[in-house]
């Protein structure tokens, strides 16, 4: 599935030349139609749950447009992050661009139907009272892709998707889509309408989704986007002590940051680190074209408040991997811990 070849010694030449001469690639999710740039931009820690989150809205708006002039076209946010305060964010930010882009949001984790707070809801009700609020913040009349946050058990997928599929027709949404939704339920969802995307968390050091999740996806013809591709950025190879995090940050109590699964993941990032001084590359770079590697029908979305990062990031599709080195990474351990400190259908 790779590509091989030879990489150019500069990765970030066009964030240093200050010249946006870089083409991003794009492709197609799902059957709909729904073309987006082969890098997204994940947009939750502008606003919510990591480190600096909130402090800087100014520079984050300079981030999401610098992200369109270096031709990323796929924006992520949902009603959760701050919550609220994401979608409001990104909607000033692509004032007057929004044709230009693709927005994806998200809903079913916040009960409108009671009081506000957190829940998994999946109704008819839920959902209108959801995607009004995210079009109101988001400024536009439309979503390009809504997903399902979190599937709801007590409301039947057909059911969810019957109200979605509704939205689609009133122009409310263009497609929608799940996240971490298992094979089942993506075959079920999918048998009601055709289900636009999957987003799960997918990266160097989290797999699990190559046992079922991925063949299913291929099979039905569903776009798979991968949150978290840098590993709640610990695959960046700026992480190494939980005193870099402010104590509000979520991954000071994700169990992959704590105790001796800390030094364990520390050395599966030095050995992407060797990959990367081999190519002149930066080792979230090598995570990330790791994962484009792995299928053209992926689109991860790395999140990023600044605009090197965000560049160095876009960077990552001009990086071609050898058989050798991606033989090395596909043998790297499996990261000590668990994704989440307890498995809640809640954890974001």
């Amino acid at each position: 599935m790779a590509t091989i070849g030879r990489v150019a010694t500069d990765l970030t030449m066009v964030a240093r030349s200050g010249e946006d001469t870089h083409q991003m690639k794009h492709i197609t999710l799902g059957t709909n139609g729904l073309e987006v740039s082969r890098i997204g931009l994940g947009c939750m820690g502008m606003s919510a749950f990591y480190s600096g989150a909130g402090q800087d809205d100014a520079g984050a708006i300079a981030t999401i447009h610098r992200a369109i002039d270096l031709g990323v076209t796929f924006f992520d946010t949902a009603e959760i992050y701050g919550p609220y305060t994401n979608e409001s964010l990104l909607g000033q930010a692509l004032a007057g661009r929004r044709e230009k882009v693709v927005i994806a949001t998200k809903f079913g984790t916040i009960l409108h139907r009671g009081d506000s707070t957190r829940g998994l809801d999946g109704s008819a009700e839920n959902i209108r009272l959801s995607v009004d609020g995210s079009l109101s913040r988001l400024d536009t009349d439309y979503i390009d892709l809504y997903y399902q946050h979190r599937m709801d058990p007590g409301t039947p997928i057909e059911d969810t998707v019957g109200t979605l599929a509704e939205l689609i027709a009133e122009g409310k949404i263009r497609g929608y889509g799940l996240s971490e939704a298992a094979p089942t339920t993506l075959r079920r969802a999918h048998a009601v309408h055709p289900v636009t995307a999957l987003q799960t968390e997918y990266s160097l050091w989290s797999r699990d989704v190559e046992a079922e999740i991925l063949p299913v996806v291929r099979e039905l013809g569903i776009g798979f986007v991968p949150y978290a591709p840098l590993g709640r950025g610990f695959l960046t190879g700026t992480i190494r002590s939980l005193n870099q995090l402010e104590d509000s940050d979520f991954r000071k109590s994700n169990p992959r940051f704590l105790g001796d699964n800390l030094e364990a993941n520390i050395r599966i990032v030095e050995q992407v680190d060797a990959v990367a001084a081999d190519l002149g590359a930066k080792p979230g770079q090598v995570a990330l074209a790791w994962l484009l590697a792995q299928g053209d029908d992926i689109a991860p979305i790395p999140g990023t408040k600044q605009i090197h990062y965000l560049e160095e990031n876009v960077a990552s599709d001009t990086l071609i991997l050898s058989t050798a080195q991606l033989a090395t990474l596909d043998s790297l351990a499996t990261a000590s811990g668990d994704r989440y400190a307890d498995m809640s259908p809640l954890n974001l």
